[in-house]
């Protein structure tokens, strides 16, 4: 189950649009979906957990927790609202855009995609980009 959860102001209006299809996405890569639990908070709640568990003393949009067992998705995934905003006038696309290719980015972690080198970070983009098409194909 996919669940949505805020320590911001800030609030989806299509959390049921949003849920079914990080459902496709997670059957389009042959997985099972488990408990998901997407946070929304602020930069300094962020960096505050990038801190504590990941040793980093760094802005970012996007932290993962990954718990998934086997086949079946599991995890939370904590996001900035700060950041994708910031990140959405950077790469000069609307800020819903870029929200959902962070709340795909991090499904596609827990499918086993990763982001460190110049090729995994070429094919995740890629893999955003075909998941963020599902999206619109459906709504």
């Amino acid at each position: 189950m996919i669940s949505f959860n805020y320590e911001t102001e800030f609030e989806l209006s299509n959390e049921d649009q949003l849920s079914n299809w990080l459902s496709k996405v997670i059957l389009s890569e042959n997985k099972k979906e488990g408990d998901i639990n997407y946070i929304f908070c602020d930069d300094e709640y962020l960096l505050n957990l990038n801190e504590q568990y990941l040793d980093h003393d760094t802005l970012t949009d996007i932290i993962s927790f990954d718990y998934s067992v086997g086949n079946e998705l599991h995890g939370d995934i904590f996001i900035s609202i700060e950041r994708v905003r910031e990140n959405a006038q950077d790469f000069n696309v609307t800020f819903d855009e870029e929200l959902k290719r962070v709340l795909v980015h991090g499904i596609l972690h827990y499918c086993g995609f990763k982001d460190k080198s110049e090729e995994d970070e070429q094919l995740m983009r890629q893999k955003e980009d075909e998941k963020i098409k599902m999206f619109h194909v459906e709504h």
